[in-house]
């Protein structure tokens, strides 16, 4: 990959000797991947960390890959995921894309061809979830910030210096304006990596903004926590 951060992935496959195979294959493409060998791990790692793509085995032991996909569906819509299966019929085929696949590899595959469907997928989803990007100054109320800067004017008329990592989520936030941005896609774009900040961090920034933007940070206008879900910039 020639992204700065790798995309990570998450391979289920309980059959050892192809799953340490498709392993190296994807590291040596330059993805950072996490293996598994059956759904409740898989479900247990889709729950702590973020991932780009899962590679999903769909005859796996005690919770079938259709199963832990239906899962996955339920606490994440946005992860693509490419089913891998010895079974190759059109009615499974179906199956597997109607419980929330969005491709479907039989074996044996092409190596070849299973790292560009993955690449391909990757990419495409990365393109449905960028948004058009704000202009490098954006006001609100008495308030500017300067992105490239990385350095603010707050609601008093005082100059505040921002983090990078500050000014990537007021960016992510602004670009998202009166939808709530869940903490998985604030960890994808500024974490960059997939261990998760834990949700006192990403409170501190939103305290932090408050604390330079609004009038009344225990009333606010422009940053709220949605409990649960994740953050919302409104105006």
């Amino acid at each position: 990959m020639k992204e700065a951060t790798k995309a990570s992935i998450l391979l289920v496959e309980d059959e050892e000797n192809l799953q340490e195979a498709l392993k190296l294959n994807l590291e040596l493409e330059g993805y950072e991947v996490t293996a598994v060998d059956n759904g409740t791990a898989a479900l247990k790692a889709v729950k702590n960390e973020y991932f780009d793509l899962i590679i999903l085995d769909i005859m796996l032991p005690e919770m079938d890959g259709i199963a832990v996909c239906e899962n996955i569906r339920i606490q994440n819509n946005e992860v693509p995921i490419l089913f891998l299966s010895a079974k190759n019929s059109s009615a499974d085929r179906v199956l597997g894309l109607k419980k929330g696949g969005d491709d479907y590899m039989t074996k044996p595959f092409n190596l070849e061809e299973l790292l560009l469907r993955v690449e391909k997928l990757i990419v495409k989803n990365k393109r449905i979830q960028d948004k058009d990007s704000v202009s490098t100054v954006y006001q609100f109320g008495n308030n500017e910030i300067d992105f490239a800067a990385q350095e603010c004017i707050g609601k008093d008329g005082k100059h505040y210096e921002l983090s990078k990592k500050e000014t990537m989520l007021l960016k992510l936030l602004i670009e998202n304006k009166g939808e709530v941005v869940t903490r998985e896609k604030i960890l994808q774009v500024v974490w960059g990596y997939n261990v998760y900040p834990t949700t006192r961090t990403i409170d501190n920034f939103i305290l932090n903004f408050r604390k330079y933007f609004e009038e009344d940070s225990r009333n606010s206008r422009y940053f709220h926590s949605v409990r649960g879900v994740g953050y919302k910039f409104t105006e």
